[in-house]
């Protein structure tokens, strides 16, 4: 995310020295991407980044995966899985629904501050589907509420604090999660013709130094447990949002879907212009309120087309998807249609779509370049019998 930001007390030349008041050096900390080959920024800490005074392990909800075997398209109910959010966090009450090597895609409802937390896997997006409260950072604090995506960069220490029960899809990657780079410039600008600017992003408020000792942080890494992954929890002799300042082009920013500009054709567009951000082997598209085809003979759903190389899955937000009428789905359920199964419209919703002017839905998709293996999640809520609704 190559756009520029300076917050709190920094030195007016970088990899210098740095003081507080009393003479004390403050710890400067690069925290870059790749190397030091793409995005970074310098963070200025009162204490010792690197510093804890014990580690132990941390037991992981199930990433656990079973294959999508015999090939079916599904029908997952996301909202049975959880009554409320009393009693659970965002981070520790996800519960997994699809995951490959690359992505993995969780749900939750939860209403508690979540314990701080730092995924060392890859990026985060997490869309809101519901709720608000603000998403405490290193950087700073971001508020949220309905329809914010929240994009967190790996080993980005934070924490979410709901004000009531928030709904929450979150997506995590084994890479970095960024703007599709068919919308930038050369130099990391978007570009006139993508959907959304610099201006719809927002990033944290100033860094707030905290004071509390031998605080615990929760983190999400590489190693032996299923998926490849483990959990550890680290105790830090001083709270790690002690940064007094920061500068760079690293950092965790939201974006409302409200703010995504559909963009629309004589006939039907392909899902590629529905796309708002990409990571490795995966993207993310936005479904939303528009207006549809204007060609005298359109037909405003999409044509059948078999994914030939992705799976797709579509969570279901608001609204009336106008291509799956007939077929039991509703707010709160993922689609997800396999590569290798053709699929397109309901029967009857071809018909009943056409004369549209527009589409009153809303819906997130993501559609990935390896297989999706079912989660402890999607193997709970899915209704077993989506792959025969194209018969009735």
């Amino acid at each position: 995310m190559a756009h520029y930001r300076s917050a709190g007390n920094i030195p007016p030349k970088r990899h210098t020295q740095h003081r507080d008041p009393d003479g004390n050096l403050y710890r400067e900390e690069l925290m870059g991407e790749e190397g030091f080959s793409s995005d970074s920024s310098l963070l200025y800490h009162v204490g010792v980044p690197s510093a804890i005074t014990e580690a132990r392990t941390w037991e992981l909800p199930d990433q656990s995966t079973t294959p999508n075997e015999p090939l079916l398209a599904r029908h997952l109910k996301l909202h049975d899985l959880f009554d409320g959010g009393a009693g659970n966090d965002i981070v520790r009450s996800r519960r997994l629904v699809l995951g490959n090597g690359d992505v993995r895609i969780s749900y939750v409802v939860a209403a508690e501050t979540s314990p701080l937390y730092r995924n060392a896997t890859g990026d985060e997006c997490v869309f809101i589907e519901s709720g608000r409260g603000v998403l405490e950072t290193v950087f700073g604090h971001i508020p949220f509420s309905d329809g914010d995506y929240l994009i967190i960069p790996r080993a980005t220490t934070h924490r979410w604090v709901p004000e009531g029960d928030v709904r929450a899809y979150a997506i995590e990657a084994n890479s970095h999660i960024g703007p599709a780079r068919r919308y930038l410039s050369k130099y990391g600008q978007l570009l006139e013709h993508a959907p959304y600017c610099e201006r719809d992003l927002r990033g944290p408020g100033e860094p707030e130094v905290r004071n509390e000792k031998d605080v615990e942080v929760f983190i999400k890494h590489r190693g032996s447990g299923p998926g490849g992954l483990s959990g550890s929890i680290h105790v830090t002799p001083l709270h790690p949002f002690d940064v007094v300042g920061w500068d760079g082009c690293l950092y965790p920013y939201a974006f409302n879907v409200a703010d995504f500009e559909p963009i629309t054709g004589r006939v039907h567009q392909p899902p590629p212009v529905h796309q708002v951000f990409e990571g490795n082997n995966f993207v993310i598209c936005n479904f939303v309120p528009r207006k549809v085809d204007y060609h005298p003979l359109a037909i405003p759903v999409p044509y059948y087309h078999s994914n030939v190389d992705s799976d797709e899955v579509m969570f279901y937000v608001a609204g009336d998807y106008e291509a799956r009428k007939g077929s039991g789905i509703g707010k709160g359920s993922i689609s997800l249609h396999p590569g290798g199964h053709s699929h397109g419209p309901q029967p009857a919703a071809i018909e009943a779509s056409l004369g549209a002017e527009s589409f009153d839905e809303l819906a997130v998709m993501v559609d990935t370049f390896r297989p999706l293996e079912l989660g402890e999640g999607g193997t709970a809520s899915d209704d077993g019998a989506y792959a025969l609704s194209w018969i009735r």
